[in-house]
């Protein structure tokens, strides 16, 4: 064990209990091997020094290989022993998938072997749609919620897939009135009779994740219980996993699937998902976005036009949600109906366009999944949001961000396009702004030139433009265009032919021009020329110092060498591999030549002091010589 912990040390690694012990049995069993082949009664226990030398540099290589083959430690294999039930569940849930893949006919179309036009997408085939919902159905409710915001995909899935996948929003079967009182009981710790004066045994609808009941307080206002369904999160958990491998293995194999980018459309889809398992996030998410409207109400003197649910989170906890009803019904079940009513399809689809950029580019905090299930018409022929267990937030500087890309993409300007771009993407450490800027002018002249009308999918072009030149779109910006992709299949539904690009463009100035508007423009705006100021009254000043040393032949440029830190590790390192290498490789030549002398001081009858020397130091040089090629071969270095 102390072997180990200094040949650890020696290495810079941190030695657990578990390795310590291993290379503890491993230099023993060489101790022993060293001292039968180099130990004789004549020698007089003159080579014990290089015997344990040995042993040291075998313990350094065998942490050097277990490190190398198994970064971090053995712990993780035995974590992976201790995970094996989980892998079991896992690999068996993951074989019932295939089977019902396999059952419904899709597995041609998972290996890629057909089921692709020659544009990548998934043919548009009547016949494979109403299969792909009956798998999404028996797949279970993480499936089914996949299921429901691809129905909203318009830009993606032909018409005859939308069509069938919607069947999944509200066909979810429901969970019997035992399991759900059993949840409310385990929550609220007494019986439901004391919490609510009434409670609706039979669900007004049940989603993949939750089911909704109607109910009536003690204080008879009439609310609406969100109860998740028993057990649904570990089952939705290991789903998701199995949802991401298969989409990176689908991506791997098929065209369509890297047509559609649907391993990170599956990523986005997992972090989303997961938010909706715990309520509290809903309920500290609905707070949120009311106290922004309410301030831009108050800035304004006037309210949006949606309506949104007060939530009583006193009686919510992580898996019982209680708020406010809305009378009204959901707009995927509306769509006959607005046509017998009295009722603008047109300004309808404009005001939630209006209210979803009023979030985006003033409150920035927004609804980030506004699919028809979450859009409510009321029946006073207005709108209602509910279910907000997805919602995305912005700071000022991806607003101001935003809003720069927006105008630019209306003034069809490649410059201020570029600029608005590298303001709110994650920038690489090298970038060709040249070339960036002039794809996005070859980009502009393409798709964004007079009498070219626009779509949905020149985001999507957009961001693929993006992506090749190596910038990270942030997780907050891709929400935007996410739940703008979602948007857009829903105005579309509630007013057939609704440009939603060409009513951005128009909506985006009004909005900017109203109080909120210019408010939060204008605080932006006083902001940077505060700080521009300060710059401009420091240059006159600095202009003249440099000016007066440029004169006086006193200008220098001070530059530090290796000012970056990383710089500075990548230096030290390489000359510390430099000088052990070179150590190493002196102090083996040297033994070598000991070794090879063969006059000189003798200590025993067959040992020479000069071949003692050159054992320790061969042992020195095989400890050194380690050691650099375990920094040489270490991942992650």
């Amino acid at each position: 064990m102390a072997f180990a912990k200094g040949a650890g040390r020696l290495l810079g690694l941190r030695v657990g209990l578990i390795r310590a012990f291993l290379a503890g049995i491993v230099g023993i069993a060489a101790l022993a091997l060293f001292s039968l082949v180099m130990q004789r009664p004549e020698q007089g226990g003159f080579l014990t020094s290089v015997q344990f030398g040995s042993t040291f540099v075998v313990a350094m290589g065998f942490l050097a290989v277990t490190e190398i083959f198994l970064p971090g430690g053995l712990g993780p294999s035995f974590g992976w022993l201790l995970g094996l039930r989980a892998r079991l569940a896992r690999a068996r849930r993951y074989s019932h998938i295939s089977s019902i893949a396999v059952r419904h006919g899709l597995r041609p179309y998972l290996l890629g072997r057909r089921g692709a036009s020659d544009d990548g997408r998934p043919r548009r085939s009547d016949g494979l749609a109403r299969p792909l919902r009956l798998a999404f159905e028996e797949g279970g409710a993480t499936f089914v919620k996949l299921g429901q915001m691809l129905s909203t995909r318009d830009d993606l899935l032909p018409p005859a897939f939308v069509a069938e996948l919607s069947r999944l929003q509200y066909q979810v079967p429901s969970q019997p009135w035992h399991d759900v009182e059993a949840v409310l009981i385990q929550e609220y710790g007494r019986p439901v009779e004391e919490v609510f004066a009434e409670f609706d045994p039979e669900p007004l609808a049940a989603a993949s994740i939750a089911q909704v009941h109607l109910a009536r307080l003690k204080c008879g206002s009439e609310v609406v219980v969100k109860v998740q369904r028993p057990g649904i999160r570990p089952v939705v958990e290991r789903d998701l996993e199995i949802m991401c491998r298969m989409s990176a293995m689908l991506e791997v194999r098929t065209r369509w699937a890297r047509t559609l980018g649907l391993g990170e459309l599956a990523d986005g889809f997992a972090r989303s998902v997961n938010e909706e398992l715990d309520f509290r996030i809903e309920a500290r998410n609905l707070a949120m976005v009311t106290a922004a409207w309410a301030r831009r109400a108050e800035s304004t003197g006037t309210r949006d036009a949606l309506r949104l649910p007060a939530a009583y989170e006193e009686l919510s906890s992580e898996r019982v949600l209680v708020l406010e009803r809305l009378p009204g019904m959901p707009i995927s079940s509306a769509y006959e109906k607005l046509d017998t009513m009295d009722v603008d399809r047109r300004g309808l689809a404009r005001s939630l366009l209006a209210s979803a950029l009023q979030q985006v580019l003033v409150d920035g905090t927004f609804h980030a999944d506004p699919h028809p299930g979450n859009i409510l018409l009321l029946d006073d022929g207005s709108i209602g949001l509910i279910d907000f267990g997805s919602v995305g937030r912005l700071d000022g500087r991806l607003k101001s961000g935003l809003r720069s890309f927006l105008l630019a993409v209306q003034q069809g300007d490649a410059p201020m396009l570029c600029d608005a771009l590298l303001d709110v993407v994650a920038r690489p450490e090298e970038i060709n702004e040249q070339r960036l800027e002039r794809d996005l002018g070859r980009f502009i002249a393409r798709h964004l030139a007079p009498g070219i009308a626009l779509d949905i999918q020149v985001f999507t072009q957009l961001l693929r433009l993006v992506s090749d030149h190596g910038l990270a779109m942030p997780p907050e910006v891709a929400t935007v265009f996410r739940a703008f992709g979602t948007l857009e299949g829903t105005l579309t539904r509630i007013s057939p032919g609704f440009d939603m690009m060409s009513e951005s463009q128009l909506l985006v100035g009004e909005r900017l021009s109203t109080p909120a508007g210019a408010s939060a423009s204008g605080d932006t705006v006083r902001g940077e020329l505060f700080e521009a100021l300060g710059r401009l009254r420091r240059i006159p000043r600095r202009l003249d110092r440099v000016t007066s040393a440029l004169e006086q032949g006193r200008l220098t440029v001070g530059v530090r060498l290796f000012a970056d830190a990383r710089d500075r590790r990548y230096v030290k390192s390489l000359v510390q591999d430099v000088l052990l290498t070179f150590i190493g490789a002196t102090t083996g030549i040297l033994g070598a030549i000991l070794l090879g002398i063969r006059r000189g001081p003798m200590l025993t009858a067959e040992l020479g002091l000069f071949e003692l020397l050159g054992y320790n130091l061969l042992v020195v040089s095989a400890t050194l010589l380690v050691r650099v090629l375990f920094d040489i071969s270490r991942p992650h270095r």
